[in-house]
This record gives C-alpha cells, sequence and structure tokens, in this order.
C-alpha cells in the first residue's frame, strides 16, 4: 500500500459524530493484507437508511491498455467527476458505493453511455487514519445516449427492435452488460477496493491530485464477456456495439482488458439519504441528456506524456463494414417480422 498521507487543507472542515471502530471490531480487517469475507456482500441500494457519512470521488482516474499487452499504450482518462461516493456509518461500516459514468463517441453510433454499476460491496473506512477497505462485485453497462437517435442506422434499428419486442439498447435498464470479475481469477467476481494508489504502474502528474483529496484508494479489475440476451439478433447487435465502443475507447472494455482506477477522494460529510437515493438517477438522467454532467466532464484519454489517444483513422471504415455484415444477417428476418407485425395489427382492426 502506499501512502495516503495527504496535505491538510485549512479550508476543509470535517463535520463532527465520527465514532469509528468497525475497521477494528475483526482483526482479520486489518492491513496489510485485510480479510473482509466475514461480512455479506449487500445489494448496494438495500441499506440507505443506515448511512451517515460519505467521502465524495470528485477524481475517478481510470488506466488501461489500448493495445492489450503493450505498456506503452497505456491511456489514463479522469470518468465523469463527483458522481462516485462511498457511503458509511459513524462507526465506519461500508453500505453503499455510488460508481462512475463516462461516454463515448462513436463515428457510425454516436453517443454512448457506460457506467460501472456496483451489484455488492462490504467493507469499513477510517476517518482518523484516511484508509478504507471494501470488497465489490460490479459489471460495466454500456447504452445509447438519446442524441444517438440522430443516426438515422440507430433510429432504424431502435425502431426494428422495438417494433420486434426485442430489447435494444436504449436506456440504463436495456443496457448491454459486460461482466467483471477478480485480475487473473476469472472465477471470482469480488474484487478489492484498498487504501492508497495503485502499484502496478506509475500514474503522471495530470492523474494525480494529493494536493487538494483528502485520501485516496484504488481498484483493479478485469473485463470478462457480455452476458447473453438468450436472442441471436440482439446477442449479434450488442456484440457489434461494444466493438464499436471499444474501437472508439481504445479497447476499455474489451474481454482480458485490465481496467484499474484510482479514487481520490474529497474531506468526509454528512449524508442525505434522500439525496443519496436519487442521485445516480439525477446523474444518468443528466448524462443521458447532453452526454456530459452536472459538475463538468471528465477527461479525454491520454497517455503518461499527456499525448491524446486518438482512435485508429480505420475505425469508421472498419465499424461501416461490421455494420454492413449485421443488417446482411438480420435485416431480412427484422423487416420481415416487421411486416407481419403489421399485417396481424391490421387484420385485428378489420376484424
Amino acid at each position: 500500500m502506499r501512502s495516503t498521507a495527504m496535505p491538510v487543507d485549512p479550508a476543509a472542515v470535517v463535520p463532527p459524530g465520527w465514532v469509528g471502530g468497525f475497521a477494528q471490531s475483526d482483526p482479520a480487517f486489518a492491513y496489510p493484507e485485510p480479510d473482509l469475507s466475514s461480512l455479506p456482500l449487500l445489494g448496494n441500494m438495500d441499506n440507505i437508511g443506515l448511512l451517515q457519512r460519505q467521502q465524495a470521488v470528485l477524481w475517478p482516474e481510470f488506466s488501461w491498455l489500448t493495445v492489450p499487452g503493450d505498456p506503452a499504450s497505456r491511456a489514463f482518462q479522469m470518468f465523469a467527476p463527483d458522481i462516485s461516493r462511498v457511503g458509511y456509518t459513524d462507526a465506519g461500516r461500508i453500505y453503499s458505493v455510488i460508481c462512475p459514468q463516462q461516454g463515448v463517441v462513436s463515428p457510425s453510433f454516436g453517443a454512448l453511455n457506460v457506467e460501472v454499476s456496483v451489484t455488492g460491496q462490504r467493507g469499513w473506512v477510517d476517518e482518523t487514519t484516511r484508509t478504507l477497505a471494501a470488497d465489490m462485485t460490479v459489471e460495466a453497462k454500456v447504452w445509447f445516449s438519446p442524441s444517438a437517435k440522430q443516426s438515422p442506422v440507430v433510429r432504424l434499428l431502435w425502431t426494428l427492435f422495438a417494433d420486434n419486442g426485442l430489447l435494444f439498447p436504449a436506456d440504463k435498464a436495456r443496457a448491454i452488460r459486460v461482466s467483471t470479475h477478480r485480475s487473473g481469477e476469472p472465477t471470482e467476481p469480488v474484487f478489492p477496493v484498498r487504501a492508497g494508489e495503485g502499484t502496478a504502474f506509475d500514474s503522471p502528474s495530470f492523474a494525480q491530485h494529493h494536493d487538494v483529496a483528502w485520501t485516496v484508494g484504488n481498484v483493479e479489475v478485469e473485463i470478462g464477456p457480455i452476458a447473453s440476451t438468450g436472442e441471436a439478433v440482439v446477442d449479434d447487435f450488442n456484440h457489434l456495439v461494444m466493438d464499436v465502443f471499444n474501437r472508439s475507447s481504445g479497447n476499455l472494455l474489451t474481454p482480458g482488458t485490465v481496467l484499474t482506477w484510482n479514487v481520490w477522494f474529497t474531506e468526509p460529510a454528512i449524508v442525505d439519504q434522500q439525496e443519496w437515493r436519487e442521485h445516480a438517477e439525477k446523474w444518468r438522467e443528466s448524462i443521458d441528456a447532453d452526454h456530459g454532467s452536472p459538475d463538468g466532464p471528465g477527461t479525454s484519454p491520454r497517455y503518461f506524456d499527456g499525448t491524446p489517444f486518438v482512435a485508429s483513422a480505420e475505425t469508421a471504415q472498419q465499424e461501416t463494414e461490421a455494420l454492413a455484415d449485421y443488417l446482411a444477417t438480420h435485416m431480412p428476418t427484422l423487416a420481415a417480422s416487421r411486416r407481419e407485425a403489421a399485417r396481424t395489427r391490421d387484420a385485428a382492426g378489420l376484424a
């Protein structure tokens, strides 16, 4: 664990009420290797009524290899600021974690949203030492921004899917779901969140916030396969969308990618439980509305030296070819089903 020491900001006011003690309630919870397995993994929205304190992640700094296996291709990107946070009791038990969202623009499909959605969590925070230890399970979710309907192809497929009763990834509820697991362990969905910056690589100065953050934690997860819907036409489309997404984002959610992020926290604050319940939805709607975030956008991906990541010049052509292949395979079925549905409705109307 790297040092989590931060400069004291005299303007930062930590509210009273901290009691602590949960981190010390079981010797197994202690560093250097916290073992949290005695705690159940809890649903992320199941215990909002127990939340008393929080730390916001104003700077969620992500990193991954844009070219698998090539360390020189490592990119760094801050996702939408101030959406993420950890919520806990006065004693320090974690009961909810809100994770980041970001967007990417495809030449063919327009704006796509991605969210790291927490499906389970457990752990502790210790304000006295400015440390934390948590375990999480998450899945990445990808869906189209409403502005993507400006693309004639997206508009057509959106309509055809709806006419055929098929799930189009038009919102978070119908998003493409991408599994994750502990790095190097495909059968282990639980992965750790630990204090300090990650040690697998060095971060550039633009991805560090020692001068303003209260503390920092780190996360590492490996991307797994896309969840199947059981409908070939939908599954093929979802794989097409993810291929498009990964070409545009530099393999951000390609299976096998190890996605890491340093979460830079602001000082503790009191939880407004109603605001917490509404927080993620407010941000989702804001990002959907204009491909931005209420407190400003994240950054574009950059390499260590600050050079921007730019998708290959061949990306647009590759997307066009992949889309043409998909339409050639599935458009006849979709169109025929749509005509049959129209005939059925007309017959019912005549009857």
